[in-house]
């Protein structure tokens, strides 16, 4: 398994109990694939100003998922993370082996 990073930024209008869900639902992703999620949840505070504005936003809720999978399982995530209403940008990266 490889390890991977995800971190998403979350529309700021949705409510910060709808967050847990979310982070979960893209959790359950992972794991149901059959990886593991060693870290996710709020980056820092969460809530961050934008460097520049996103959907007339100017600012949003920021979350580091941190996880070990298959290489087909981050392209699925990618597609879902795509077609969310609730994400307004994302990205998945794969870790280098020395800085694991």
């Amino acid at each position: 398994m490889r390890h991977y990073e995800a971190m998403y930024i979350v529309d700021p209008d949705v409510p910060d109990e709808s967050v847990d869900a979310i982070v979960e639902r893209f959790k359950k992703v992972v794991e149901d694939a059959g990886g593991e999620v060693t870290e996710a949840g709020l980056w820092e505070k969460g809530r961050r100003p934008l460097a520049y504005e996103i959907n007339k936003k100017r600012e949003g809720i920021y979350v580091l998922m941190q996880f070990a999978a298959e290489p087909e399982v981050p392209r699925e995530l990618d597609r879902l993370l795509r077609i969310s209403d609730e994400i307004m940008r994302h990205i998945i990266v794969r870790q280098d082996e020395d800085e694991e």
